[in-house]
């Protein structure tokens, strides 16, 4: 043998055969991890539309009663100024609180069920 035969190093069938395995595994191990981790991410995206619709949905039904209160309470200090008497400012009071004690207890149960369709929009597995 000489001395070129001796440098040359040669890696055995086996070795390259067993090596070749151990990168097929590790390439379809970061497949399946690269495929979970996007199935994950499109979830958390889903969910986080779905949070950000809801946000919208609850913002906007706070403003749309903030806006109808004020009317009603504009409403109410303009009809008093306009009362002839102390009767009619105690009647236009018993009618103003009554209405909007109404108003209040609706509002809340809308907004309850809202923020409850939101929980559950957002804790809904995913299929």
């Amino acid at each position: 043998m000489d001395q070129e035969q001796r440098d040359r190093f040669e890696i055995p069938q086996e070795m390259r055969s067993m090596a070749e395995a151990g990168f097929d595994q590790a390439r379809k191990a970061f497949e399946h991890m690269l495929t979970s981790a996007q199935q994950t991410a499109a979830t958390i995206e889903d969910r986080g539309a779905a949070a950000r619709a809801n946000a919208k949905e609850i913002t906007g039904r706070a403003v749309g009663f903030a806006e109808r209160n004020v009317h009603a309470a504009l409403d109410y200090a303009q009809q008093l100024v306009h009362a002839k008497d102390l009767g009619e400012v105690m009647r236009l009071h018993t009618e103003y609180v009554q209405a909007q004690m109404k108003a209040f207890a609706e509002q809340a149960s809308e907004f309850g069920q809202v923020v409850t369709k939101a929980a559950q929009d957002v804790a809904k597995p995913k299929n």
